[in-house]
């Protein structure tokens, strides 16, 4: 009983930072199906890139109904997502899934750390669009295609990273920024995802697909929970929090698979 509330709490924490943040669902999404629902490292990267796509999804046309949407910006960052998405996911056939896991944990840790980071001021003064069309335009293609391939590779949507770009780089708003991420946490989840199964399926392997759509499910209801409350609570406080969470969740991470290499060698 406490096992399955844990794990649908988390379904829950996943949708509500996406929707909250516009990032750390992805962070999440593998931990949760690997510790919580017991699956194979390489059956959760990819259902985690099923789930956290079908979230930011649904988020993205939220804000993008609600004019929170940036869709010159979402294009410049979210194309060369493509082809890097599709790399990242070819790369991952050439490692094992608990050197996968280990990547991704470090990366939590990387994401924790710049969630702690102090946050830049968030409202820059907006330059005259073709000034900022100059300016951030190469910057967002390379900051797309190095998210693209993490995506493929770990199932990580990069919100954490794509963020802080969108309102340094593209000089967004916050909440403008917010919405955009998660277009492109959607876009890249999509070719990850379509790589890393064709695969699976070509290897015999099958998801949980009443499990990863309960997921889901539950992390869209989140999302709805999470952009309501992000104009009522501190964002910067929340994404501190999160940061510690993070942290805390990828150390434990790295301890079990060094153990598990420990009784290995020893065995």
């Amino acid at each position: 009983m406490i096992h399955a509330a844990l794990a649908w709490g988390g379904a829950v924490i996943i949708g509500v930072s996406l929707g909250l943040l516009g990032s750390g669902g992805s962070i999440l999404t593998v931990p949760v199906l690997v510790y919580l629902f017991g699956q194979d490292e390489k059956l959760a990267i990819a259902g985690s890139l099923a789930v956290v796509g079908i979230i930011a999804g649904i988020g993205a046309l939220a804000a993008l109904r609600r004019r929170q949407f940036d869709a010159r910006v979402w294009l410049s960052l979210g194309l060369p997502g493509l082809g890097g998405a599709a790399l990242g996911a070819w790369a991952s056939h050439f490692v094992s899934g608990p050197v996968q896991l280990a990547t991704f944990a470090l990366i939590m840790l990387a994401a924790g750390a710049a969630m702690l980071r102090r946050p830049v001021d968030p409202t820059p003064a907006a330059p005259s669009a073709p000034d900022r069309a100059a300016l951030a335009l190469p910057m967002l293609l390379a900051i797309g295609a190095i998210l693209g391939v993490i995506t493929g590779f770990v199932g990580v949507g990069g919100g954490f990273l794509i963020v802080p770009a969108l309102v340094l780089a593209a000089r967004l708003s916050p909440r403008l920024a917010t919405g955009t991420s998660l277009g492109v946490i959607a876009l890249n989840s999509a070719v990850g995802f379509a790589a890393h199964y064709r695969d699976l399926s070509m290897n015999g392997l099958q998801l949980d697909w009443m499990t990863l759509g309960a997921i889901a499910a539950v992390g869209v209801a989140g999302s709805v929970v999470g952009q309501r409350l992000a104009h009522r609570l501190s964002a910067a406080m929340l994404r501190r929090l999160f940061g510690i969470a993070v942290i805390v969740i990828a150390v434990a991470m790295l301890s079990d698979l060094v153990a598990d290499l420990v009784r290995e060698l020893r065995g």
